[in-house]
């Protein structure tokens, strides 16, 4: 990695794209609030824009745009993980058994 000063520049031009593009999300996640697609969809919405906001600050601000093979294996099975305990979370909440009060 060289330190001559166009390189430098370069790297900072780049941070400063992505860190607009994260002020630009984050005004877009408060105005998606202000419109009504029904409770669920507002969330997966909110979801999307703040999931596309942490992959940016993941693979640039943390650099594992420039990693390794192993890292993205490491990040596929925590990503496949998580996504199944979610799904069993919401599978739980939504399968009540017969004659269960709920509020």
């Amino acid at each position: 990695m060289s330190d001559h000063p166009d390189d430098i520049s370069k790297h900072v031009r780049g941070y400063l794209i992505i860190g607009g593009t994260l002020i630009l999300g984050t005004i877009l996640t408060v105005l998606a609030s202000y419109i009504d697609l029904g409770h669920h969809w507002n969330i997966v919405l909110a979801l999307v824009i703040a999931t596309a906001k942490a992959s940016l600050v993941a693979l640039f601000f943390m650099h594992l745009i420039s990693e390794k093979q192993m890292i993205y294996t490491v990040l596929a099975f925590t990503t496949f993980f998580f996504i199944g305990l979610m799904f069993l979370t919401v599978g739980a909440y939504f399968n009540y058994p017969a004659l269960t009060a709920t509020h």
